[in-house]
């Protein structure tokens, strides 16, 4: 058995894709369309390009999403995504990129278990937590 995250976007499911692509060196897999699939006909013309369901994998982790319309979409809560890092500097790049039009829930900074540790609702609505654990120290 294997479990994998999938998370619903408001119809901006290939745009936070491809800024997780960037930002974290992320590989998107699979993306299929609305228009391409036997749902076609149950989607608004404007939707035919959203994701149906779609794959990126970020260090060797699957997450898949899919766009949901308007009227079926409901915010994430509940949950967040979670990236363990050992390089502050790239903690912090991370940080600074992925909330970027988003909101800070919990400022990126040092705290008695990490170098750095922060929580962030990115522009899509998904929220993260950063943290990176203490220079040198070994991960058990």
């Amino acid at each position: 058995m294997q479990m994998t995250t999938y998370v619903c976007f408001k119809g901006e499911c290939e745009a936070a894709f491809k800024l997780y692509e960037r930002t974290l060196g992320a590989q998107i897999g699979p993306m299929f369309r609305y228009g391409e699939s036997p749902m076609a006909n149950q989607v608004a013309p404007d939707w035919s390009n959203k994701v149906m369901h779609g794959s990126l994998t970020i260090g060797g982790q699957v997450l898949m999403g899919a766009d949901l319309e308007p009227n079926r979409y409901e915010p994430p809560r509940g949950f967040s995504l979670s990236l363990q890092i050992d390089n502050t500097a790239e903690a912090e790049r991370i940080f600074a990129e992925l909330s970027e039009a988003g909101r800070v829930v919990t400022p990126l900074e040092k705290t008695f278990w990490a170098e750095r540790f922060g929580v962030f609702i990115d522009r899509f609505g998904i929220q993260w937590v950063i943290n990176c654990e203490q220079s040198g120290r070994a991960r058990k």
